[in-house]
């Protein structure tokens, strides 16, 4: 796990530029740091104030021969950075930028290819060899093999820039889920490329400006991440499981700011044909070689443990293959707890704590401390966040740095193609309607009531949800008092925006199965930002967070099941419950709520800290310049009050404030 910087100038820049896109992501690897800078005669590799002394003396070809300091106004036509977290090979031998022997290929990477091992045997029996350990060098010698066709064969995470020197090209990629994160800026002086959007504030040409329509979506929707755009102007992201191939010596397409990129990667079921119970079965074998293969590491690995299905099942697995190598006495959890009884999960942590033995660490985020950090967090973050559940999670990473871990599993990506939200019954329910099952349809509607509490009108309003069309949905949110799009809190004018749902086009793959529900989430909407904020925080943390849910081979498994594998008679995340007996005590096992890492927030707002809340929601309505009408403190004191249901809206106000002020943002006046 790395921070990477890219530059193709269209006219020579200096060296200066591309050490500071990568001085500033220095939390991203403070191990070891280099650069490498080309012009048409010629390659220098060169190292940094973090380059350790081991990796100017190991005498490779990728070796720095002197410090940037020492060449900052040297010039380049297209400049690669690099901040090195040492997980996998962490000698010199490791170092990046890193090159083929030739020097031909160049390679800046963030990531890491779990099944490196096997693809080095496979790929030293067509003749190539190796100098290092390290999946870095794997990815180089599949790319000089197979081209761009590699990244197929990587099971991994990744974000990646490789300079071709013979060919003047250079690849980009991201990996098939977007679980790490690759940004690039288009302008008259260049394209930039890099792992935070931060870094392009240090660019010469930089400007703080807002992408109207995409702060509309957070604000209204709580949605970021669900397009190529950012809420940053002319700021994209290499959307997930697509390339781009640039001809650095000549221009390259670029349509309204953005590249001409490839799709290599389409998410798509398998189709399975057995019993439940052989897909129980299936499931856990996937997902055990999954935890298996992201424990390859030659450092610490950890894991967040909250106390629900999906990361006490990973807790549990890793136990298994821990104790099979005698090395269960290492392993360590890390869990945000609440000192506020229904928000706390200690009870069902110390469950999987008690089966398993491990060295388990607890964290209480405190609401003294949020304020004061809430700040840092949104600087990490680069764009504002949806809830206080990710000052939990930064807590947790935290606590997990200060015991020397490294490594951390987490268990994203779970909920979505498991059914594990209740938004998932919405489709479910439209569904058996469709097919006019009325039988199963009124045993969902009894076990939703029966396992959650729902009435029968509530059940209704999830049907509405799934089979309405969205004009009249859109009336339905806005008579419940619920997300709808125009509210009277926001103007949509000084935003420069289109009020419109942002998923209104995909309401026929939500609404028509769970799987279709699934694909939208795993690709369009909720995973995406799960993940940013993921790598945020843990990258902050100088951690490297790895999800073994997102195996490719278990999603599109999972992807491929029927739907009531998943969920039936209102019990969500079937065949991994029963996939996981024996392994997850059975009190976990049967667990229907859900929480999380979350924290007090609502109790906090209400009764603990109402006047600190109000006065930071004042500054975001001050800093929004109009965007945040007036009427945005009466959503407030109703919500305080308890006349209005609780929800994040509030919170993604100030959040949007803090950003605002933070990066600078500027706002036309209207």
């Amino acid at each position: 796990m790395c921070g990477i910087s890219g530059y193709i100038a269209f006219s020579p820049q200096p060296a200066s530029l591309i050490r500071k896109m990568t001085d500033i992501i220095a939390h991203r690897g403070p191990d070891d740091e280099g650069f490498v800078l080309f012009s048409d005669a010629e390659a220098i590799s060169l190292g940094g104030k973090d380059t350790p002394e081991s990796s100017y003396s190991a005498g490779l070809p990728f070796s720095p021969s002197a410090g940037i300091a020492e060449h900052e106004t040297r010039e380049f036509s297209l400049a690669l950075g690099h901040r090195r977290l040492s997980i996998v090979d962490v000698s010199a031998a490791g170092h990046q930028p890193m090159c083929t022997r030739d020097g031909r290929f160049w390679i800046s990477y963030n990531g890491e290819i779990y099944n490196h091992i096997e693809l080095r045997a496979e790929l030293e029996g067509l003749g190539h060899s190796f100098r290092s350990h390290s999946d870095t060098e794997v990815i180089l010698a599949a790319y000089r093999e197979w081209g761009e066709k590699c990244l197929s064969r990587f099971n991994g995470m990744f974000a990646i820039l490789i300079h071709d020197r013979e060919r003047k090209t250079l690849f980009v990629a991201r990996d098939r889920f977007g679980v790490k994160p690759l940004y690039y800026r288009i302008t008259g002086q260049g394209i930039a490329f890099a792992s935070e959007i931060k870094q392009f504030t240090l660019l010469p040409d930089w400007k703080s400006e807002i992408n109207g329509q995409r702060a509309y979506d957070f604000l209204v929707w709580g949605v970021i991440d669900h397009t190529d755009e950012t809420l940053f102007s002319n700021v994209y992201q290499l959307r997930p499981g697509h390339y781009a191939m640039l001809e650095a010596s000549r221009p390259f397409s670029v349509r309204d700011g953005r590249l001409t990129t490839t799709q290599w990667y389409e998410l798509q079921p398998v189709s399975f044909q057995g019993s439940f119970e052989d897909a129980a079965a299936e499931f856990r074998r996937l997902l055990e070689e999954s935890v298996s293969l992201r424990l390859r590491a030659d450092v610490p690995v950890g894991s967040c443990l909250s106390g629900g299905l999906d990361s006490s099942s990973i807790v549990c697995l890793m136990n298994e293959s821990l104790r099979k190598q005698d090395a269960h006495a290492l392993q360590k959890t890390f869990s945000a707890c609440s000192e506020v009884g229904r928000f706390d999960e200690r009870s069902w942590i110390d469950e999987v704590v008690g089966k398993t033995g491990v060295d388990a660490h607890y964290v209480y985020p405190s609401l003294d401390r949020l304020f004061e950090e809430s700040p840092e967090i949104t600087w990490h973050q680069d764009e504002p966040f949806g809830s206080t559940s990710i000052y939990a999670q930064w807590n947790v990473f935290r606590l997990a740095a200060g015991n020397g871990v490294k490594v951390m599993l987490d268990g994203q990506g779970a909920d979505e193609q498991l059914a594990g939200y209740h938004g998932f019954f919405s489709p479910r329910l439209a569904s058996l309607l469709r097919s006019l099952k009325w039988i199963d349809l009124v045993r969902e509607v009894s076990g939703m009531r029966r396992l959650h509490g729902y009435s029968p009108m509530k059940a209704a309003q999830y049907l509405a949800n799934g089979v309405f069309p969205q004009a009249l949905r859109d009336l339905l949110r806005r008579t419940q008092g619920l997300t709808h799009r125009a509210p009277d809190w926001l103007n949509a004018d000084a935003l420069n925006c289109i009020p419109a749902d942002p998923f209104a086009a995909l309401d026929g793959k939500k609404s028509s199965s769970i799987q279709g529900f699934s694909k939208v989430q795993l690709t369009s909407s909720t995973l995406q930002m799960l993940l940013h904020w993921e790598d945020r925080d843990s990258m902050a943390h100088s951690i490297e967070a790895r999800v073994p849910f997102l195996d490719y081979r278990l999603v599109e498994f999972v992807l491929g099941l029927p739907d009531d594998f998943k969920l039936a008679e209102g019990l969500t995340k079937r065949v991994l419950r029963v996939g996981m007996s024996g392994i997850l005590p059975d009190r976990i096992r049967d667990r229907v709520d859900k929480l999380g890492f979350v924290t007090a927030e609502e109790v906090w707002m209400r009764e603990k800290a109402r006047d600190a809340f109000r006065a930071r929601l004042d500054a975001a309505i001050d800093l929004s310049n109009g965007i945040l009408k007036p009427s945005s403190r009466n959503l407030f004191e109703e919500m305080a009050e308890g006349i209005r249901p609780f929800n994040f809206q509030v919170w993604r106000m100030i959040s949007f404030g803090e950003w605002l002020d933070r990066f600078g943002i500027g706002i036309r006046s209207i």
